[in-house]
């Protein structure tokens, strides 16, 4: 099993509009296309309260590479995506690691 954990840097003001594209569009179309979501945080204490950090699980590389792609081009998604977006971009820029659990991690 791997995981990646994506962070999202917002836009001033912009992050809940990002967490209510994901609530309403992002897991619909993601459920569709079989990307399984580990969880969503947003920081309490720490550098910004303006990021989302997100996990999700993946059975192999390829496996991400082929859901990922498909996501990326659904019509479905590039249309949301820009209508969320009319009003200029909901991040400034994101991260992401793609980790394999260590032989002691109770994730396995």
């Amino acid at each position: 099993m791997l995981y990646e954990m994506r962070i999202y840097h917002c836009m001033p003001g912009r992050l809940p509009d990002l967490n209510k594209r994901f609530d309403t569009i992002t897991l619909k179309i993601w459920q569709k296309h079989g990307i399984v979501p580990v969880g969503f945080w947003t920081n309490v204490i720490g550098d910004s309260n303006s990021t989302l950090t997100y996990m999700l699980q993946w059975e192999s590389l390829a496996e991400r590479e082929l859901k990922w792609s498909a996501f990326a081009a659904d019509p479905d998604w590039l249309t949301a995506r820009a209508e969320t977006e009319k009003n200029g971009p909901l991040i400034t820029h994101f991260s992401n690691a793609i980790m394999a659990p260590t032989a002691y991690s109770p994730m396995k």
